[in-house]
């Protein structure tokens, strides 16, 4: 596994070549944003989610009569990328299919993850080419942490132009029909480990597309992900880190067929074309 490092002349950000994932954002006072990592807690900084996002019914899914296991969001993060282009303030990675993931997955893809610093923006872009003959079916997401080195009740979220904020329920994994409703007063959701003690607040479709990380009610950073669809706002009991995480797709919901090409939220390629989309984090 190699670093690498980007940087301008107002933020530095480095990477892992393993899951081509981000483990530090710092501003220009050196002052770190993201979760350190502490396997104690959890042990991953901002892994990419690809082929799914959030976990299949029993793990599996069907496609052609023929059953496939894939771990919870996948199996890109646990893999080694290559860097494809590298300069001064930006670098991208690349992974292609191969028969390690042709047994777990049956479709040739290349993913390429790529990250550009522009001011104190760094803009995270997906790009998902379909090498195969057929259509290529995934869902793919990311996952970032971020730093909380004070009391986590101190912190709270904005999300633009919104007083309420609508979640799905998850049981066993998936994501069920049901809905609760959280009124957010001035669009700021106090922060509480109470929220997360049935795992990751999950927004199907959600119509605020800014996230902003409010320390004692100071903004310090800002996730706007405009062309994503969902959301997922996830911490562990006691740990001092919140993800903001932009999705395309969802884990299974109860009702599920199992088959991939069905798969509620499901992004469907054809051949020989692509998918591309981006968000960005800006330290304020």
């Amino acid at each position: 596994m190699t670093t690498i490092t980007i940087k301008n002349d107002q933020i530095t950000a480095q990477f892992k070549t393993l899951g081509a994932e981000l483990f530090s954002l710092r501003d220009i006072n050196n002052k770190e944003f993201i979760w350190e990592g502490n396997p104690n807690f959890w042990g991953k900084h901002s892994p990419i989610l690809f082929p799914i996002v959030g976990a299949l019914k029993n793990n599996t899914f069907e496609y052609n009569g023929t059953a496939y296991t894939l771990p919870r969001h996948g199996f890109a993060r646990e893999m080694i990328f290559e860097v494809i282009d590298k300069k001064e303030d930006s670098v991208t990675f690349s992974l292609q299919s191969n028969e390690e993931t042709l047994q777990k997955y049956p479709f040739s893809f290349e993913l390429q993850l790529s990250y550009t610093l522009i001011d104190t923006t760094l803009q995270l872009g997906y790009k998902v080419l379909n090498m195969s003959e057929t259509i290529l079916p995934f869902s793919i997401g990311g996952h970032p942490a971020f730093a909380m080195p004070k009391a986590f009740d101190n912190y709270q979220l904005q999300f633009d132009g919104l007083e309420s904020l609508t979640i799905n329920l998850l049981e066993d994994d998936m994501i069920s029909d049901t809905t609760k409703t959280i009124e957010i007063p001035n669009q700021k959701l106090n922060l509480e480990y109470k929220l997360f003690e049935n795992d990751a607040l999950v927004f199907k479709k959600i119509p605020s597309k800014l996230v902003t990380i409010l320390e004692e009610n100071q903004p310090i950073l800002k996730v706007d992900y405009t062309d994503f669809p969902d959301l997922g706002v996830w911490t562990l009991v006691n740990a001092p880190f919140i993800c903001i995480e932009p999705w395309f797709g969802y884990s299974d919901t109860p009702n599920n067929s199992g088959k991939i090409l069905e798969k509620e939220g499901i992004l469907l390629v054809e051949p020989n074309s692509f998918f591309q989309t981006n968000y960005t984090i800006t330290l304020l």
